[in-house]
């Protein structure tokens, strides 16, 4: 298991956060501070594996935590960034802190529970590897960062639609054909393929062909999470 800690000022923010981490497999909340000076001593106490970290604290703020926490020797939790900070000076002195990702307030637990899932899978590949190559390095990263969509569809495509189709195949936890995918959207075949298709070209969903005893390929969607 995965042992967090979530760090938020606000109680019922950090409960609400506690509650979706303890949702993703492989993650176990192991406790929740609501200050700089409590994030600490937790993490001392508790050793966790990872911090949720909001950037603003009553008594000093996220960033401050982990400039103590890299000051430290031994171990130190990773840290996701959870917070209404947008400004890009704190995004810059997040990542320079060594934070593996930055999630901005509000977000739905979709949002948390990809990029848990996201550190979950690079925490796995590490533990496989014993040193790594330019493309392992590559596809780490890409762990990371994830795919992702332009912020706006192509003209023709429903941004909700996009959302209903990727969801589909990501639920499904298996590869399916536009048929399925049409069924379980309810839209027609013709256009499930049109979104397959750019979810494909974005490199959010990946196709692999089945062939079958007619010889012709059939075309299977999944996504690697």
């Amino acid at each position: 298991m995965i042992t967090t800690l979530v760090v938020d000022d606000d109680y019922r923010v950090a409960g609400i956060h506690a509650a979706y981490v303890a949702r993703v497999d492989g993650f176990q909340v192991v406790g929740q501070a609501h200050t700089a000076a409590e994030a600490l001593e937790l993490a001392a106490e508790a050793a966790p594996d990872l911090m949720l970290l909001d950037l603003y604290l009553p008594d000093g703020d996220g960033l401050s935590v982990m400039r103590r926490l890299n000051e430290r020797s031994g171990h130190h939790p990773d840290v996701l960034a959870v917070t209404a900070a947008r400004d890009v000076s704190s995004i810059r002195t997040a990542i320079q802190l060594g934070a593996v990702n930055y999630l901005v307030k509000p977000f739905p637990f979709a949002a948390l529970r990809e990029r848990l899932a996201a550190y979950r899978d690079l925490r796995t590949r590490l533990a496989e590897l014993t040193e790594a190559d330019q493309e392992d390095v590559d596809a780490l990263l890409g762990l990371l960062r994830g795919p992702s969509l332009p912020t706006r569809p192509a003209k023709g495509h429903s941004a909700p639609t996009l959302a209903l189709v990727r969801e589909a195949i990501r639920v499904a936890g298996r590869d399916l054909s536009a048929a399925e995918v049409a069924e379980l959207v309810g839209i027609s075949r013709p256009t499930a393929q049109r979104y397959l298709s750019y979810l494909v070209e974005h490199g959010v969903v990946h196709l692999q062909l089945r062939y079958g005893s007619t010889g012709r390929p059939e075309h299977r969607y999944r996504i690697d999470r």
